[in-house]
Protein backbone atom coordinates (compact mmCIF):
# COMPACT_ATOMS: atom_id res chain seq x y z
CA UNK A 1 0.00 0.00 0.00
CA UNK A 2 1.09 3.29 -1.07
CA UNK A 3 1.57 6.20 1.51
CA UNK A 4 -0.26 9.18 1.05
CA UNK A 5 2.34 11.91 0.11
CA UNK A 6 2.89 14.99 2.56
CA UNK A 7 1.03 17.76 1.08
CA UNK A 8 3.38 21.63 0.70
CA UNK A 9 3.26 24.32 2.97
CA UNK A 10 0.62 26.02 0.23
CA UNK A 11 -1.15 22.77 -0.25
CA UNK A 12 -2.00 21.70 3.40
CA UNK A 13 -3.14 26.34 4.43
CA UNK A 14 -5.24 26.36 1.11
CA UNK A 15 -6.64 22.64 2.53
CA UNK A 16 -7.33 24.19 6.11
CA UNK A 17 -8.86 27.20 4.18
CA UNK A 18 -11.02 25.06 2.11
CA UNK A 19 -12.76 23.44 5.02
CA UNK A 20 -12.73 25.76 7.50
CA UNK A 21 -12.44 29.74 6.18
CA UNK A 22 -15.62 31.59 7.07
CA UNK A 23 -15.92 32.66 3.35
CA UNK A 24 -15.26 29.77 1.27
CA UNK A 25 -16.26 30.83 -1.68
CA UNK A 26 -13.34 32.87 -2.08
CA UNK A 27 -10.84 30.17 -2.48
CA UNK A 28 -12.70 29.54 -6.33
CA UNK A 29 -10.63 31.61 -8.08
CA UNK A 30 -6.81 30.64 -5.94
CA UNK A 31 -4.65 27.96 -7.49
CA UNK A 32 -4.74 25.53 -4.93
CA UNK A 33 -1.21 24.61 -5.94
CA UNK A 34 0.57 27.59 -6.08
CA UNK A 35 4.07 27.85 -4.18
CA UNK A 36 3.82 31.79 -1.86
CA UNK A 37 2.05 31.07 1.23
CA UNK A 38 1.94 34.68 1.90
CA UNK A 39 0.34 35.40 -1.28
CA UNK A 40 -2.82 33.02 -0.52
CA UNK A 41 -3.20 34.76 2.37
CA UNK A 42 -3.09 38.23 1.03
CA UNK A 43 -5.54 37.04 -1.66
CA UNK A 44 -8.26 36.82 0.77
CA UNK A 45 -11.35 39.63 1.87
CA UNK A 46 -10.88 38.87 5.24
CA UNK A 47 -7.77 40.89 7.38
CA UNK A 48 -7.95 38.35 10.52
CA UNK A 49 -7.01 35.62 8.69
CA UNK A 50 -3.36 35.24 8.59
CA UNK A 51 -0.11 33.13 8.15
CA UNK A 52 2.67 33.14 10.76
CA UNK A 53 5.81 31.90 8.99
CA UNK A 54 7.51 29.27 11.23
CA UNK A 55 10.80 31.80 11.76
CA UNK A 56 7.93 33.61 13.73
CA UNK A 57 5.32 31.14 14.78
CA UNK A 58 6.99 30.59 18.64
CA UNK A 59 7.01 34.37 19.63
CA UNK A 60 3.34 34.79 18.08
CA UNK A 61 2.41 32.49 19.87
CA UNK A 62 4.00 33.15 23.23
CA UNK A 63 2.45 36.97 22.67
CA UNK A 64 -1.44 35.63 21.87
CA UNK A 65 -1.45 32.93 25.08
CA UNK A 66 0.62 35.09 27.22
CA UNK A 67 1.00 38.03 29.05
CA UNK A 68 4.84 37.88 29.16
CA UNK A 69 7.20 40.84 29.51
CA UNK A 70 10.22 38.97 28.37
CA UNK A 71 13.47 40.57 29.66
CA UNK A 72 12.11 42.91 32.62
CA UNK A 73 11.79 44.43 36.14
CA UNK A 74 7.69 44.13 36.49
CA UNK A 75 6.62 47.91 36.00
CA UNK A 76 4.97 50.72 34.19
CA UNK A 77 6.09 54.56 34.47
CA UNK A 78 4.69 57.62 33.29
CA UNK A 79 5.85 61.24 32.92
CA UNK A 80 4.68 64.24 35.30
CA UNK A 81 6.10 67.74 34.16
CA UNK A 82 4.17 69.71 35.98
CA UNK A 83 5.31 72.74 38.26
CA UNK A 84 4.68 71.85 41.60
CA UNK A 85 6.03 68.40 40.87
CA UNK A 86 8.77 69.40 39.48
CA UNK A 87 9.49 71.96 42.10
CA UNK A 88 8.90 69.22 44.52
CA UNK A 89 11.09 66.36 43.29
CA UNK A 90 14.19 68.40 42.21
CA UNK A 91 13.51 68.32 38.43
CA UNK A 92 12.86 64.36 37.80
CA UNK A 93 9.94 63.97 36.17
CA UNK A 94 9.92 60.08 35.78
CA UNK A 95 7.24 57.88 38.59
CA UNK A 96 6.29 54.48 38.92
CA UNK A 97 2.84 53.78 37.47
CA UNK A 98 2.17 50.28 38.16
CA UNK A 99 4.37 47.72 40.02
CA UNK A 100 3.70 43.43 38.21
CA UNK A 101 3.23 41.09 41.35
CA UNK A 102 5.69 38.53 41.02
CA UNK A 103 7.95 40.95 39.41
CA UNK A 104 11.65 41.72 40.57
CA UNK A 105 10.26 45.23 41.05
CA UNK A 106 7.60 43.59 43.42
CA UNK A 107 10.17 41.20 45.22
CA UNK A 108 11.83 44.88 46.29
CA UNK A 109 9.03 46.48 47.19
CA UNK A 110 9.19 49.46 45.08
CA UNK A 111 6.37 52.00 45.94
CA UNK A 112 3.91 52.82 43.42
CA UNK A 113 4.28 56.72 42.70
CA UNK A 114 7.63 56.66 43.59
CA UNK A 115 9.89 59.07 41.97
CA UNK A 116 12.88 57.54 39.84
CA UNK A 117 15.84 60.17 40.64
CA UNK A 118 18.70 57.52 38.91
CA UNK A 119 18.70 54.38 37.30
CA UNK A 120 22.14 52.75 36.72
CA UNK A 121 24.17 55.67 38.07
CA UNK A 122 22.25 58.25 35.21
CA UNK A 123 20.45 61.48 36.66
CA UNK A 124 17.23 61.06 35.34
CA UNK A 125 16.57 65.09 35.94
CA UNK A 126 14.59 67.31 33.34
CA UNK A 127 16.34 69.08 30.34
CA UNK A 128 15.62 73.00 30.14
CA UNK A 129 16.12 72.38 26.31
CA UNK A 130 13.27 68.93 26.45
CA UNK A 131 10.61 70.19 28.70
CA UNK A 132 8.10 67.72 27.33
CA UNK A 133 10.46 64.91 29.26
CA UNK A 134 10.77 62.61 26.28
CA UNK A 135 14.85 62.48 26.80
CA UNK A 136 13.98 61.35 30.09
CA UNK A 137 11.69 58.76 28.90
CA UNK A 138 14.28 57.67 26.26
CA UNK A 139 16.74 57.13 28.52
CA UNK A 140 15.21 55.55 31.01
CA UNK A 141 13.97 53.25 28.50
CA UNK A 142 17.51 52.63 26.63
CA UNK A 143 19.20 51.69 30.10
CA UNK A 144 16.51 49.12 30.88
CA UNK A 145 16.60 47.81 27.65
CA UNK A 146 20.09 47.14 27.17
CA UNK A 147 21.08 46.62 30.53
CA UNK A 148 20.62 43.18 32.65
CA UNK A 149 21.07 44.86 36.60
CA UNK A 150 18.96 48.30 36.41
CA UNK A 151 20.21 50.33 39.99
CA UNK A 152 17.67 52.94 40.90
CA UNK A 153 17.70 55.47 43.34
CA UNK A 154 14.37 56.37 43.94
CA UNK A 155 12.17 59.23 46.75
CA UNK A 156 8.85 58.33 47.77
CA UNK A 157 7.20 60.02 50.63
CA UNK A 158 10.22 62.07 51.52
CA UNK A 159 12.24 58.40 51.62
CA UNK A 160 15.15 57.48 49.72
CA UNK A 161 15.04 54.09 48.07
CA UNK A 162 17.97 52.54 46.68
CA UNK A 163 17.81 48.74 45.00
CA UNK A 164 19.51 47.02 42.12
CA UNK A 165 16.83 44.42 40.56
CA UNK A 166 17.87 41.65 37.99
CA UNK A 167 16.00 41.57 34.80
CA UNK A 168 13.68 38.20 34.32
CA UNK A 169 10.86 37.15 32.27
CA UNK A 170 7.83 38.72 33.73
CA UNK A 171 4.14 37.56 33.59
CA UNK A 172 1.96 40.60 33.76
CA UNK A 173 -1.51 41.00 34.82
CA UNK A 174 -3.93 41.92 33.11
CA UNK A 175 -6.66 42.99 35.15
CA UNK A 176 -5.82 46.32 37.03
CA UNK A 177 -7.48 48.02 39.55
CA UNK A 178 -7.46 51.94 40.35
CA UNK A 179 -9.69 54.64 42.61
CA UNK A 180 -10.55 57.50 40.76
CA UNK A 181 -12.52 59.96 42.43
CA UNK A 182 -14.02 57.56 45.18
CA UNK A 183 -14.79 55.05 42.75
CA UNK A 184 -12.83 51.66 41.79
CA UNK A 185 -12.21 51.14 37.83
CA UNK A 186 -11.37 47.75 37.10
CA UNK A 187 -9.64 47.84 33.64
CA UNK A 188 -9.01 44.53 31.64
CA UNK A 189 -6.38 44.85 29.15
CA UNK A 190 -6.85 41.67 27.05
CA UNK A 191 -8.15 37.60 27.80
CA UNK A 192 -5.27 35.74 28.03
CA UNK A 193 -4.34 32.09 28.54
CA UNK A 194 -1.44 32.78 31.20
CA UNK A 195 -0.92 35.69 33.63
CA UNK A 196 0.33 36.35 36.78
CA UNK A 197 -1.98 33.84 37.04
CA UNK A 198 -0.49 31.06 35.84
CA UNK A 199 -3.29 28.74 35.99
CA UNK A 200 -6.78 29.96 35.05
CA UNK A 201 -5.27 33.64 33.52
CA UNK A 202 -7.42 36.46 33.04
CA UNK A 203 -10.48 34.47 33.93
CA UNK A 204 -8.84 33.95 37.27
CA UNK A 205 -7.56 37.03 37.86
CA UNK A 206 -11.25 38.67 37.42
CA UNK A 207 -12.34 35.47 39.82
CA UNK A 208 -9.87 36.03 42.85
CA UNK A 209 -11.27 39.83 42.56
CA UNK A 210 -14.44 39.53 43.11
CA UNK A 211 -14.51 36.57 45.36
CA UNK A 212 -12.88 38.28 47.52
CA UNK A 213 -14.84 41.51 47.30
CA UNK A 214 -18.42 39.76 47.33
CA UNK A 215 -19.95 41.84 49.75
CA UNK A 216 -19.04 44.94 47.82
CA UNK A 217 -22.13 47.60 47.53
CA UNK A 218 -20.50 50.43 45.84
CA UNK A 219 -20.53 51.29 42.10
CA UNK A 220 -17.61 49.90 39.61
CA UNK A 221 -16.16 50.77 36.63
CA UNK A 222 -15.23 47.81 34.19
CA UNK A 223 -12.65 49.52 31.57
CA UNK A 224 -12.21 47.58 28.58
CA UNK A 225 -11.18 50.54 26.85
CA UNK A 226 -8.58 49.48 23.92
CA UNK A 227 -8.67 45.69 25.30
CA UNK A 228 -8.19 44.32 21.58
CA UNK A 229 -9.64 40.66 22.76
CA UNK A 230 -8.14 37.61 23.34
CA UNK A 231 -9.50 33.54 24.52
CA UNK A 232 -13.01 33.15 24.01
CA UNK A 233 -12.40 30.70 27.05
CA UNK A 234 -11.43 33.80 29.05
CA UNK A 235 -14.02 36.39 27.96
CA UNK A 236 -17.53 34.14 27.90
CA UNK A 237 -17.05 32.66 31.17
CA UNK A 238 -16.00 35.84 32.97
CA UNK A 239 -18.98 37.35 31.50
CA UNK A 240 -20.47 34.23 33.20
CA UNK A 241 -19.45 35.52 36.46
CA UNK A 242 -21.92 38.61 36.45
CA UNK A 243 -24.52 36.88 34.84
CA UNK A 244 -26.98 34.60 37.11
CA UNK A 245 -29.24 33.13 34.20
CA UNK A 246 -29.44 32.75 30.27
CA UNK A 247 -27.50 32.38 27.35
CA UNK A 248 -24.46 34.62 27.35
CA UNK A 249 -22.84 33.85 23.73
CA UNK A 250 -23.99 32.06 20.62
CA UNK A 251 -21.26 31.10 18.09
CA UNK A 252 -21.19 29.40 14.84
CA UNK A 253 -18.26 27.76 12.91
CA UNK A 254 -16.68 25.77 9.83
CA UNK A 255 -14.86 22.78 11.51
CA UNK A 256 -13.81 19.16 10.06
CA UNK A 257 -14.01 15.48 11.45
CA UNK A 258 -11.33 13.02 10.93
CA UNK A 259 -12.23 12.51 7.31
CA UNK A 260 -12.19 15.56 6.08
CA UNK A 261 -15.40 16.97 5.77
CA UNK A 262 -16.51 19.90 6.37
CA UNK A 263 -19.63 21.12 8.23
CA UNK A 264 -21.37 23.55 9.87
CA UNK A 265 -21.76 23.84 13.66
CA UNK A 266 -23.78 26.40 16.85
CA UNK A 267 -23.31 26.52 20.13
CA UNK A 268 -25.36 29.14 22.51
CA UNK A 269 -23.04 28.92 26.21
CA UNK A 270 -25.15 29.48 29.23
CA UNK A 271 -24.59 31.20 32.49
CA UNK A 272 -24.74 29.34 36.04
CA UNK A 273 -25.96 31.42 39.03
CA UNK A 274 -23.58 31.90 41.79
CA UNK A 275 -20.59 33.63 41.32
CA UNK A 276 -19.55 36.51 43.01
CA UNK A 277 -20.25 38.91 40.27
CA UNK A 278 -23.51 38.82 40.35
CA UNK A 279 -26.10 41.40 41.35
CA UNK A 280 -24.07 43.87 42.36
CA UNK A 281 -23.69 48.15 40.77
CA UNK A 282 -21.19 48.02 37.64
CA UNK A 283 -21.06 49.93 34.94
CA UNK A 284 -19.03 49.17 31.89
CA UNK A 285 -16.61 51.38 29.71
CA UNK A 286 -15.75 50.70 26.14
CA UNK A 287 -14.44 52.72 23.29
CA UNK A 288 -13.59 52.27 19.51
CA UNK A 289 -10.85 50.25 20.27
CA UNK A 290 -12.82 47.46 22.37
CA UNK A 291 -12.49 44.72 20.31
CA UNK A 292 -13.25 40.75 19.63
CA UNK A 293 -13.34 39.39 22.57
CA UNK A 294 -14.30 42.51 24.53
CA UNK A 295 -17.45 42.78 22.47
CA UNK A 296 -18.46 39.82 23.57
CA UNK A 297 -18.37 40.37 27.10
CA UNK A 298 -19.54 44.02 26.79
CA UNK A 299 -22.56 42.42 24.73
CA UNK A 300 -22.66 39.60 27.52
CA UNK A 301 -23.17 41.48 30.63
CA UNK A 302 -24.82 44.19 28.89
CA UNK A 303 -27.79 42.05 27.88
CA UNK A 304 -27.48 39.48 30.28
CA UNK A 305 -26.81 41.07 33.37
CA UNK A 306 -28.29 44.68 32.66
CA UNK A 307 -25.05 46.61 33.25
CA UNK A 308 -25.05 50.17 31.64
CA UNK A 309 -22.54 50.75 28.97
CA UNK A 310 -20.67 54.27 28.82
CA UNK A 311 -18.26 54.97 26.24
CA UNK A 312 -18.28 55.59 22.42
CA UNK A 313 -19.05 52.18 19.96
CA UNK A 314 -17.17 49.57 20.09
CA UNK A 315 -14.81 48.07 17.16
CA UNK A 316 -17.38 45.99 15.47
CA UNK A 317 -15.50 42.52 15.29
CA UNK A 318 -18.09 39.62 16.00
CA UNK A 319 -15.99 37.12 13.96
CA UNK A 320 -13.15 34.82 15.50
CA UNK A 321 -10.32 32.85 14.44
CA UNK A 322 -8.89 29.37 14.70
CA UNK A 323 -5.46 28.84 14.81
CA UNK A 324 -3.79 25.52 13.71
CA UNK A 325 -0.20 24.18 13.11
CA UNK A 326 1.07 23.86 9.63
CA UNK A 327 3.24 20.80 7.73
CA UNK A 328 6.40 23.53 8.70
CA UNK A 329 5.71 24.39 12.15
CA UNK A 330 4.14 27.24 10.85
CA UNK A 331 0.89 29.45 12.06
CA UNK A 332 -2.37 29.57 10.38
CA UNK A 333 -4.88 31.75 11.69
CA UNK A 334 -8.60 31.35 10.25
CA UNK A 335 -11.60 33.23 10.72
CA UNK A 336 -14.02 30.31 11.10
CA UNK A 337 -16.39 31.82 14.14
CA UNK A 338 -18.99 34.20 13.66
CA UNK A 339 -20.71 35.78 17.40
CA UNK A 340 -24.26 36.86 18.24
CA UNK A 341 -25.20 38.62 21.60
CA UNK A 342 -26.98 36.89 24.41
CA UNK A 343 -30.63 38.41 22.13
CA UNK A 344 -29.30 36.57 19.28
CA UNK A 345 -27.88 39.93 17.71
CA UNK A 346 -24.91 40.75 15.31
CA UNK A 347 -22.50 43.64 16.23
CA UNK A 348 -19.93 42.71 13.07
CA UNK A 349 -19.61 45.69 11.89
CA UNK A 350 -21.30 47.70 13.75
CA UNK A 351 -19.89 47.61 17.57
CA UNK A 352 -21.62 47.56 20.68
CA UNK A 353 -23.51 50.54 20.73
CA UNK A 354 -23.21 52.62 24.89
CA UNK A 355 -26.37 53.33 26.47
CA UNK A 356 -24.75 56.65 27.58
CA UNK A 357 -22.01 58.46 25.39
CA UNK A 358 -19.34 60.25 26.37
CA UNK A 359 -19.14 63.43 24.73
CA UNK A 360 -15.74 63.07 22.00
CA UNK A 361 -13.79 60.23 23.36
CA UNK A 362 -14.40 57.33 25.88
CA UNK A 363 -12.27 58.45 29.46
CA UNK A 364 -11.88 57.66 32.91
CA UNK A 365 -13.73 60.41 34.27
CA UNK A 366 -16.52 59.66 31.46
CA UNK A 367 -16.99 56.50 33.09
CA UNK A 368 -16.46 57.52 36.59
CA UNK A 369 -18.78 60.53 35.79
CA UNK A 370 -21.40 57.97 34.65
CA UNK A 371 -21.02 55.66 37.25
CA UNK A 372 -22.38 58.86 39.54
CA UNK A 373 -25.03 59.96 37.99
CA UNK A 374 -26.72 56.23 37.37
CA UNK A 375 -26.02 55.35 40.81
CA UNK A 376 -26.14 58.46 43.01
CA UNK A 377 -23.15 59.65 44.90
CA UNK A 378 -24.15 57.83 47.96
CA UNK A 379 -24.48 54.27 46.00
CA UNK A 380 -20.85 55.75 44.26
CA UNK A 381 -18.63 56.96 46.51
CA UNK A 382 -16.84 55.52 49.01
CA UNK A 383 -13.26 56.38 51.00
CA UNK A 384 -10.70 56.33 48.76
CA UNK A 385 -7.68 53.67 49.68
CA UNK A 386 -5.06 54.74 47.01
CA UNK A 387 -4.26 57.73 45.61
CA UNK A 388 -6.00 58.79 42.43
CA UNK A 389 -4.52 58.63 38.99
CA UNK A 390 -4.19 62.03 37.96
CA UNK A 391 -1.33 62.06 35.46
CA UNK A 392 -1.78 61.56 31.79
CA UNK A 393 1.26 60.19 30.06
CA UNK A 394 1.97 57.04 30.97
CA UNK A 395 4.05 54.26 29.20
CA UNK A 396 1.44 51.92 28.33
CA UNK A 397 -2.59 52.82 27.25
CA UNK A 398 -1.66 56.56 27.33
CA UNK A 399 -4.94 57.30 28.75
CA UNK A 400 -6.65 60.76 29.54
CA UNK A 401 -8.70 61.69 32.39
CA UNK A 402 -10.54 64.65 30.54
CA UNK A 403 -14.02 64.30 29.40
CA UNK A 404 -17.53 64.77 29.92
CA UNK A 405 -20.40 62.71 30.18
CA UNK A 406 -23.45 62.74 28.43
CA UNK A 407 -26.20 61.07 28.16
CA UNK A 408 -26.48 58.44 25.31
CA UNK A 409 -28.13 57.79 21.71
Amino acid sequence: MESTPTPSEYQYNYWLLKKTYLYESELDTIDADGDKVEGLYKALSDPYTRYVPPSKSEQASISMNTSIVQGDVGMEYFLDTSTATLSTNGNHPLFIYRVYEKSPAAEADLPRYGNIIEVNGVDLALSPTDPSGYSVYATYDSILTYNKEIAYTIIFAQDTIRDTLVKTDVYAPTIFLDTVSGITVISITGFKQTTVNRTEGTYGEMKAYLDSTKDETNVRVLNLMNNPGGHVNHCIPMADLFISSGPISTRTWRAFDGAGTSSWHSKTVYAKAGDSGENNNFVLLVNGNSASCAEIFAAAVSEGADIPVIGTTTYGKGIGQTTWTTVDNGMAIITNLEFLTPKGNSYHKKGVVPDYACEGKATIACGVSGAKYLYGEATALKKSTSKQSEFVTLKRGGNSFGGAFIEGK
